[in-house]
């Protein structure tokens, strides 16, 4: 494994897990009540999931010609975005807080 692809994927890690350790809405605007809903978080999740996707895409235009993807590789790609969001998503709202 080479230094893009491995950049690749910390981006992809850290970008899963950005909307879960912020209260910020598309980390601008502060959440209504203090508290961002999941749905923003999702939709979050969804833009950074594309944005890596265009970060990916850049990386290999720049290296040749880009390989033509089928509907396969977006469905394995959004499980493996999803699955780097698991310990964001655990922190957020399965890891216990003391005092609550």
């Amino acid at each position: 494994m080479d230094w893009s692809t491995a950049a690749l994927l910390v981006l992809a890690l850290v970008f899963a897990n950005l909307p879960f350790f912020t209260e910020r809405i598309f980390f601008i605007k502060p959440a209504a009540g203090g508290n961002k809903a999941l749905g923003w978080r999702l939709l979050e999740l969804a833009v950074l999931y594309g944005i890596a996707g265009a970060a990916a895409w850049l990386m290999e235009s720049r290296v040749g010609q880009v390989h033509p993807q089928r509907w396969e590789f977006y469905a394995i790609t959004v499980c493996l975005f999803l699955v780097f969001a698991y310990p964001g998503f655990v922190w957020r709202y399965l890891w216990r807080k003391p005092g609550l």
